[in-house]
């Protein structure tokens, strides 16, 4: 890609000229390759700049200024934009090229996309705590549906046992009438049997 600036090399503008040369000193130090086109000595390029700058850039009379910078046919901007990119330390984004490696502008880039994966770290570690904290009261209730299982587990085993305890109560119960029973019987007997002793005796 060729950045081309469009100067007027016999411009009677000693502003113009100022500007042109601005231009032209700043892409040498960045060691930007580019284009010189002048549209003074050239109509062809002077209708071709008049051509491709957005009519939004152009001034109220429609005909742009030099210097008018463009990568290939992209149209970058003028004088004005170029300051306030080189003020902003991102003049190689308003000429659309990448910045160099240790540049300023490659040091903001870098701080830039560190900045966005740190977000992104952190909004990946919330939604894994998240879901975290989802699981857990998950599990949490599967604990208490085990526990109460336990509970239900135990108290029926433990109704089973007092319910044993009632039944031997209750047999326990019976076997005693029976012998109280079987005790008044032999009483009975005994005493039957003395009667009947002493009416023989007393015959």
């Amino acid at each position: 890609m060729v950045i081309k600036v469009f100067l007027a090399s016999s411009s009677g503008s000693t502003a113009i000229k100022k500007k042109q040369q601005d231009v032209v000193a700043f892409l040498e130090a960045l060691k930007v390759d580019y284009a010189q086109l002048d549209i003074a000595c050239n109509e062809e390029n002077r209708m071709w700049m008049r051509q491709n700058v957005p009519e939004e850039k152009k001034p109220a009379n429609g005909i742009p200024l030099p210097p008018q910078i463009f990568n290939e046919e992209s149209y970058c901007g003028d004088y004005d934009t170029f300051f306030d990119a080189k003020e902003d330390n991102s003049v190689y984004a308003f000429l659309g090229l990448p910045p160099p490696p240790g540049s300023k502008e490659a040091e903001q880039a870098d701080k830039a996309h560190i900045v966005e994966n740190g977000t992104h770290a952190e909004e990946t570690n919330a939604e894994g705590n998240l879901d975290d904290s989802i699981e857990v009261p998950v599990e949490k209730c599967n604990g208490d549906a085990h526990g109460e299982e336990g509970e239900e587990e135990g108290e029926v085993a433990e109704g089973e046992t007092a319910d044993d305890e009632a039944m031997e109560e209750e047999t326990a119960g019976d076997k005693a009438p029976a012998e109280e029973e079987a005790a008044v019987e032999e009483t009975d007997e005994a005493h039957a049997e003395e009667e009947e002793e002493q009416e023989e005796e007393a015959e």
